[in-house]
C-alpha cells in the first residue's frame, strides 16, 4: 500500500512538473510572439519612418516645392468667338476650359464630396487612417493592389504631377510624395480653390479635362447648368472614365450614377425620395464632340489657328514671353456673324450639291478625264497614298498593283459619309470629278468678314479656295472700266463691237463667248453684256499699265501679266483679292483692308491686342463720281445683263450691282455682288482646271456660281435683322452724270439709227467736252512724279 501511494505521488508530480512546463513554454512562446509582432511593427514604423523621410528630402525625385504649387496652371484651350458672341471653335492641346468655383453647380461638388471624400472639410489634405492602411497592406503584407485611400487633395496632387515607376516599391512611395504635396497644397490653397482646381484638372475621358469641358461634350451646357443625375453621372465617370463612359456604355453608367446618388443621400446632400427619383431616369445624353471639322466657320477657323502664334509674337507678355493659343486659354473675338455664316453655308451646300448632280448627269456616258488621261496619273500622283507608297521604295509595277486592290472606305457624299469598298484608283476618279467653291462676304466700309467657307468640306477637303487663287474671267472687266474713267475716256461713247488682231501680242485675236461681232456698245452695254472685244480694247486705250497699278490700289496682290488678255481676266487672282476691288466700289472708291480678326483676350479678359485698330489706313484710290458710273453700270448687269436672274429667279428686290465671270473652257465660275453695306462673291470650279462642263449654258458664272450669292442673300432678305443688308442703296451718280449715261446699251449696225443716237448726243457736247477736260486735268494731277513712285514701291511691298 505505502508503495502505491508513493507511486501515484511520484506520477502527480510528475504530471505537475509537465503542465507547469508546458505553461512555461506557452508563456515564452507568447511573450516570443509578443516580441516579433512589436519588432515588425516597429520595424514596419522604421521603414515607413525611413521612406517618408527619403521620399521628402528628395532621394525618389524632387519633391513640388510652395512656389510651384502657388502658380498651377492648366493648360486651357483657346475659344474662337463670332461678333455677335457665339462660340466657333476651340483650339487646344488638351481639351479644357478652365472654370471659376463660382460657375460649378453646387451638386458637382456635393457628388464629388459624397463619393470621394466625405471628410474633405475635416482634414488638411490627407487622411491618416485611410493613408496607414495603404502603407501596412503594400509595404508590409505586399498587397500592390491596395488603393484608396486618397483624398481630394491627393488626388489632384495625383493629376498635377503624375505618378512614376519605382518597382514593388511604386505605390508607397507615390502615395507619400502625394501626400506631402497634398500638405503642402491644403496651405496654399482654400477648400473651394481645391476644388476649383481638382475638377478643371481630372480627365473624363476622349481627351475631355475639367467639368466645364466634359459638360459640354455630354450635355451641350456648361458645368453651372447641370441636372443632379448629370453631375451624378459625370462623378461616377472619374473612378474609370473608359469603363463608365455614357456614349459607350450607357448601361454601366447609368449604375455608377445610380451609386452616387445613393452616397449623396446617403450624407444627406439629397434625401432619399429624391434619389430615388433621379435613379429611375434614362442616361440622356446630347453629346457635341468638338472637332475642327465640325462647326460654323472651320477654314476660316483653321487660318486662325495657323495665323495666331505669329500675330501674338508682336504682343509679348509683361515677362518677355510668348502667349500660347493651345495653353493659355486665350478668347479670339472675330468679326464674322454666326447667322450669316451660317446662311453662307446652307446657300453653298444647297447649290453645290444640285450642281454636282448635274455635272454627274452632264457626263453620265463619259468622264471628264476622257481624252486627257494625265488628269488621272497627275491625281494619282498627288494622293499621300502615292507618296507613302514611292517613300518607301515601290516599283511603278508595284504601286500600281496597290492600287487596283479594293479597301473599305469612306467617301465624302452629299447625303453624309459613305462607306463604301473602292481601290484607291476608283477613290481618286471619284474625288477628281468633285466640284468646289469658295464663298465670302465682308462689309465695304468697315472692312469686316462676316461669312467665310472654303469649301464643300472641311473634314474631306481642306484646301481654303477663298484663299486659292483662279482665273477670274470677268470679274475683273471692272478694273480695266474703271481705269479707263480714271485715265479720262467717256463713259457715253459708243465702241465697235470688233474682232481685231494685235500684231505686237503674236496675233492674238479676242473672241466674244457669242462670236457675235457686229454694232457698237456703249460701256456700260459692253459690261453688262461682257463683251469681250470691247473690254480688250478699251484696256489698250487706257494702258495695260494704269489699269494694273489701279488693281493693286483696289486689292489685288497677285502678279498680273502685262498683256491685252488681261482684260479678259486670264490672272490668277483669289476670292478674298476680288472682294477687295468690289468692296472699294462699293465704297465710292475708298479701299478698306479686310480683317476676320477684331480682338485677342486672355483667360481673365484682359485685353492682349486690338486688331480692328491695327490696320492699313482707308484711302481713296479712284474718284467717288467714277466709282459711282460704275456702280451705275453694275447695276445694269442685275437688272438686265447676265445677272438678271437675280431678279426673276431669286426675287432680290432692293439695289444690287455685281458681275459675272467665266474664264477659259468654262473651267471657273465667278459672281461677286454688292450693294452699299455689303459685298460677297463666289468661286466655283474642279480642283483640276481640266475638269469642267462641255457647254457655255451650264459653265458660266451666272449658272455655277451666282445661285450661291442669290441664295445667300435671299436668306437675308427674309431675315428682318438682317434688313440693312439686303436692302441698303447704292451710290448714284449725280442727275447731270445719270441723265448722259441713260442710253441705248447696244446699236445695231444701221447708219440712220446711228445717226439719230449721235445728234441727241450732240446737243450735249459741249457738256461733255468741259467735263472731258476737267478729268484730263485729274489725270495729269494724279499722274505726279510723286505718284507714280509711291505705286512702284507700293507693287514692289
Amino acid at each position: 500500500m505505502a508503495k502505491k501511494k508513493t507511486t501515484s505521488t511520484k506520477n502527480k508530480t510528475s504530471k505537475r512538473k509537465n503542465i507547469k512546463k508546458k505553461k512555461t513554454t506557452r508563456r515564452s512562446l507568447k511573450a516570443y510572439i509578443i516580441r516579433f509582432v512589436l519588432l515588425l511593427i516597429m520595424g514596419g514604423i522604421f521603414a515607413i519612418g525611413l521612406l517618408f523621410s527619403s521620399v521628402y528630402i528628395g532621394l525618389w525625385g524632387k519633391l513640388p516645392d510652395y512656389n510651384t504649387l502657388k502658380t498651377i496652371k492648366n493648360a486651357n484651350a483657346s475659344e474662337i468667338y463670332s461678333e455677335d458672341g457665339m462660340i466657333l471653335g476651340r483650339i487646344y492641346a488638351e481639351n479644357r476650359t478652365n472654370v471659376s468655383f463660382k460657375d460649378i453647380s453646387p451638386n458637382v461638388i456635393n457628388s464629388l464630396i459624397a463619393t470621394e471624400d466625405v471628410r474633405f472639410y475635416e482634414h488638411q489634405g490627407v487622411d491618416e487612417r485611410s493613408l496607414l492602411r495603404v502603407l501596412v497592406k503594400s509595404l508590409i503584407l505586399g498587397n500592390r493592389s491596395s488603393g484608396g485611400g486618397s483624398t481630394l487633395s491627393q488626388q489632384l496632387a495625383k493629376n498635377l504631377f503624375p505618378r512614376k515607376n519605382y518597382g514593388s516599391i511604386s505605390m508607397p512611395v507615390n502615395k507619400i510624395k502625394e501626400a506631402i504635396t497634398a500638405s503642402r497644397l491644403e496651405k496654399i490653397y482654400s477648400k473651394k480653390e481645391i476644388l476649383q482646381l481638382y475638377l478643371n484638372t481630372v480627365s473624363f475621358g476622349e481627351n475631355v479635362f475639367g467639368i466645364e469641358s466634359a459638360a459640354r461634350q455630354f450635355f451641350n451646357k456648361p458645368a453651372s447648368a447641370l441636372h443632379t443625375q448629370e453631375c451624378a453621372l459625370l462623378i461616377g465617370m472619374l473612378k474609370a472614365p473608359s469603363h463608365y463612359n455614357p456614349r459607350l456604355h450607357p448601361d454601366k453608367s447609368r449604375q455608377r450614377r445610380n451609386v452616387v446618388l445613393n452616397q449623396m443621400a446617403k450624407y444627406d446632400f439629397i434625401s432619399n425620395r429624391r434619389a430615388n427619383q433621379l435613379k429611375q431616369l434614362p442616361v440622356v445624353l446630347n453629346y457635341t464632340k468638338p472637332s475642327n471639322n465640325n462647326g460654323l466657320a472651320p477654314y476660316l477657323r483653321e487660318r486662325i489657328r495657323i495665323e495666331l502664334n505669329k500675330i501674338l509674337k508682336n504682343y509679348p507678355k509683361e515677362d518677355g514671353s510668348y502667349y500660347d493659343i493651345y495653353r493659355d486659354g486665350l478668347h479670339i473675338q472675330t468679326t464674322i456673324d454666326s447667322r450669316m455664316q451660317a446662311y453662307a453655308e446652307q446657300s453653298v451646300s444647297e447649290h453645290m450639291k444640285n450642281l454636282q448632280n448635274l455635272f454627274i448627269k452632264h457626263w453620265s456616258n463619259s468622264h471628264p478625264w476622257e481624252g486627257s488621261p494625265e488628269i488621272i496619273k497627275n491625281a494619282e500622283k498627288r494622293s499621300e497614298r502615292y507618296k507613302s507608297l514611292k517613300r518607301k521604295g515601290k516599283t511603278a509595277a508595284e504601286i500600281k498593283k496597290e492600287f487596283d486592290i479594293k479597301h473599305p472606305m469612306k467617301i465624302f457624299s452629299w447625303n453624309g459619309d459613305k462607306k463604301v469598298n473602292l481601290s484607291p484608283l476608283d477613290s481618286i476618279k471619284y474625288y477628281v470629278q468633285l466640284l468646289n467653291t469658295g464663298f465670302l462676304a465682308m462689309e465695304p466700309r468697315s472692312g469686316k468678314i462676316k461669312a467665310w467657307v472654303g469649301g464643300i468640306n472641311f473634314k474631306h477637303f481642306k484646301y481654303d479656295h477663298v484663299r486659292s487663287k483662279r482665273q477670274v474671267g470677268s470679274v475683273f472687266k471692272p478694273i480695266v472700266y474703271s481705269a479707263a474713267l480714271e485715265e479720262g475716256i467717256s463713259p457715253y461713247d459708243y465702241i465697235p463691237n470688233e474682232r481685231k488682231v494685235y500684231k505686237d501680242y503674236d496675233n492674238w485675236s479676242p473672241r466674244n463667248a457669242d462670236n457675235l461681232y457686229e454694232g457698237s456698245y456703249s460701256m456700260e452695254g459692253a459690261l453688262a453684256e461682257s463683251v469681250n472685244t470691247i473690254a480688250v480694247d478699251v484696256l489698250l486705250q487706257t494702258g495695260i499699265r494704269d489699269a494694273i497699278v489701279l488693281a493693286e490700289e483696289m486689292g489685288i496682290d497677285s502678279d498680273l501679266p502685262k498683256v491685252p488678255s488681261l482684260a479678259l481676266g486670264t490672272a490668277d487672282i483669289s476670292l478674298l483679292e476680288m472682294i477687295q476691288v468690289y468692296a472699294c466700289l462699293a465704297n465710292r472708291g475708298i479701299h478698306v483692308e479686310p480683317y476676320y480678326i477684331s480682338k485677342i483676350t486672355d483667360s481673365k479678359g484682359n485685353l492682349i491686342a486690338d486688331l480692328s485698330e491695327n490696320r492699313e489706313k482707308d484711302r481713296y484710290v479712284m474718284a467717288p463720281q467714277n466709282a459711282d458710273i460704275i456702280n451705275h453700270m453694275l447695276e445694269a448687269v442685275v437688272n438686265d445683263g447676265t445677272g438678271k436672274s437675280l431678279r426673276n429667279v431669286f426675287h432680290l428686290e432692293g439695289d444690287l450691282a455685281g458681275k459675272t465671270g467665266t474664264t477659259q473652257s468654262h473651267a471657273d465660275g465667278w459672281y461677286i455682288g454688292y450693294n452699299a453695306n455689303l459685298v460677297a462673291g463666289a468661286w466655283v470650279g474642279a480642283d483640276d482646271r481640266r475638269v469642267h462642263f462641255r457647254t457655255l449654258s451650264l459653265g458660266q458664272g451666272a449658272s455655277m456660281a451666282l445661285p450661291i450669292y442669290g441664295k445667300f442673300m435671299r436668306k437675308l432678305s427674309q431675315d428682318r435683322h438682317y434688313s440693312h443688308y439686303s436692302f441698303s442703296a447704292i451710290p448714284k451718280p449725280d442727275n447731270e452724270i445719270l441723265s448722259q449715261l441713260n442710253i441705248p446699251h447696244y446699236l445695231p449696225p444701221d447708219s440712220s439709227f446711228f445717226e439719230k443716237i449721235l445728234g441727241i448726243k450732240a446737243k450735249n457736247h459741249d457738256k461733255l467736252m468741259k467735263r472731258k477736260l476737267r478729268r484730263e486735268k485729274r489725270k495729269k494731277e494724279k499722274k505726279s512724279i510723286y505718284q507714280r513712285i509711291k505705286n512702284i514701291f507700293r507693287k514692289n511691298k
